[in-house]
């Protein structure tokens, strides 16, 4: 099952990414999931786009022993 995001009037890929995994830095993988629109700066209201499943990638260090 895909999930899908409906977008507001005004949405962005950053702001639709942190409304859906709470970090803008991840909107690469919207534009990725979404080629019809990688030259939208700003969606109008109403538009489908999918969202692909992610997994959570840990910044902090591991230590060695894992």
């Amino acid at each position: 099952m895909v999930k899908q995001y409906t977008t507001h009037q005004g949405d962005t890929f950053d702001i639709i990414a942190r409304r859906i995994w709470g970090n803008e830095k991840l909107m690469h993988r919207l534009i990725e999931a979404n080629p019809a629109h990688q030259d939208t700066v700003f969606f109008n209201a109403n538009k489908v786009l999918d969202v692909p499943d992610i997994h959570p990638v840990s910044t902090e260090p591991v230590p060695p022993w894992k």
